[in-house]
């Protein structure tokens, strides 16, 4: 008789591909943030602060820095996928934060990419004057793609990403040239009060606690960062290259916006920058905005779905949501299960119609994660025997990156508006019963987490 054949071991369980270099990591992140409403929100802003917006937005760029500088810090230390949740699964030794905050994350996602399904399909369907098909449908087709693409590969994402930033890029860059002409034409310290220096440094703070909200979006970097090359170098490297081009194209932007239309003229017009650009160049047709709109809501949805497939996957990975989860496709290298989860969950979403108020809520809980991120950063960075990354940062940025948080969440809730609180509140409950429903096996092992790669 023969020998028994060895036994054939098991074959490797697929991982992730590592293919995101600096560079696309940097995009990544800038059309994240790009997409957070820069187009909309420069009209609020100069509302607020007259033509001193572009100050209101370098010290919502020192504000945002902080929490970002704590976010490349943490990807430099713990560079894995929803690492938000991780760290404050770490720091606190409570899962159930760490499923508060990933949760948190996801619905943030989740929204965006449901309501900028709706942008895009109502884009689409005015551009082409298509009557006979329901915006809801054109949705849901918006939707097949996105999810097409994000399954296909990160390689392929991140190139779709590429060319969107690119274009959307394109379309502050051209602003600022048509309109650069008009650099200096008017006072840029003009507020909108009369109340002297304390008055209008007053109105400065309230519209950067305003156009902080156009730099979210640097968070999305952390979520890939199992997918990218030597993460614990590309991913501070990457962040901070997006936030510094943001930062350049946003206070350009509205040092262009300022001078060619009367900040009081921009506060009422519906597009301010299609505004800027018919004052400024009224050759170019209006219908290039339009485009460089549709690839701009493209590239949010975009860069949410595959952050939102991150964070099931990695939480999936750390215990805190089901198994099946965190199962990538052989082939295609991706967390095909959690695409698929977020599609079922989209659908709905998209075709119920505008989700304004629960996009806000979404914010506050945006800000809470901020403020756990940073609070966890600050109790690891003092605890013995945690590894050090290659970007550390001073203990004083998480700490005041958590009161910075804590400031903006306080200032939103007292805007009078009940509903967003509500809602965030709402939604902090769902996600309380979901995890006692689901009773992650974390919580079994809450203190004895595996070590950081």
């Amino acid at each position: 008789m023969g020998d028994t054949p060895p036994a054939t071991p098991p074959a490797a369980e697929p991982t992730l591909q590592r293919s995101i270099g600096p560079v696309q990591l940097a995009l990544y992140g800038l059309g994240s943030m790009l997409g957070a409403g820069i187009y909309g929100l420069i009209g609020k802003a100069a509302g607020e602060v007259g033509n001193a917006v572009w100050l209101a937005f370098v010290v919502a760029l020192v504000a945002a820095l902080l929490t970002a500088l704590s976010y490349a810090s943490m990807g430099s230390r713990y560079p894995r996928a929803a690492g938000a949740a991780y760290v404050t699964h770490r720091a606190f030794g409570f899962p159930l934060i760490g499923f508060v905050v990933g949760l948190a994350l996801v619905c943030s996602g989740l929204t965006s990419i449901a309501t900028q399904s709706r942008v895009f399909a109502s884009n689409i369907a005015a551009l082409f004057e298509i009557e006979s098909l329901p915006v809801s449908w054109i949705a849901l087709g918006f939707l097949l793609v996105m999810t097409g693409i994000v399954f296909r590969g990160i390689r392929e994402s991140m190139w779709v990403n590429v060319l969107c930033t690119v274009v959307e890029a394109a379309g502050l860059v051209i602003v600022i040239v048509v309109g650069f002409s008009y650099w200096g034409s008017v006072d840029y310290f003009e507020t909108p009060t009369s109340l002297g220096d304390d008055g209008a440094l007053l109105l400065v703070l309230q519209g950067a606690v305003l156009t902080f909200f156009a730099f979210i979006g640097f968070e999305d970097t952390v979520n890939v960062a199992e997918e990218c090359r030597d993460p614990q170098r590309t991913i501070p490297i990457g962040l901070i290259l997006a936030m510094v081009l943001a930062a350049v194209l946003y206070i350009a932007v509205a040092i262009t916006a300022v001078s060619v239309v009367p900040w009081q003229d921009l506060a009422d017009a519906p597009g301010p920058l299609t505004e800027v650009m018919a004052t400024a160049a009224p050759s170019v047709p209006p219908i290039v905005y339009t485009f460089i709109t549709l690839f701009a809501v493209a590239n949010t949805a975009l860069v949410n779905y595959v952050t939102a497939s991150r964070l099931l996957y990695g939480m999936s990975r750390q215990g805190l949501l089901p198994a099946f989860l965190g199962r990538v496709h052989a082939g295609r290298r991706t967390p095909h299960l959690a695409i698929v989860a977020l599609f079922l969950v989209l659908v709905p979403l998209a075709m119920l119609g505008t989700i304004t108020e629960l996009a806000a809520a979404t914010v506050l809980m945006l800000l809470m994660v901020f403020a756990f991120v940073n609070a966890a950063l600050f109790v690891l960075k003092r605890r013995k025997g945690e590894p050090e990354g290659r970007f550390e940062i001073p203990l004083f940025v998480p700490a005041l990156g958590t009161l910075v948080c804590a400031l903006l969440i306080v200032v939103r809730v007292g805007t009078g508006d009940w509903r967003a609180p509500a809602l965030a509140g709402a939604m902090l409950l769902g996600t309380f019963v979901i995890y006692v429903v689901l009773r992650p096996k974390a919580a079994e092992d809450a203190l004895q987490l595996p070590p950081a790669p």
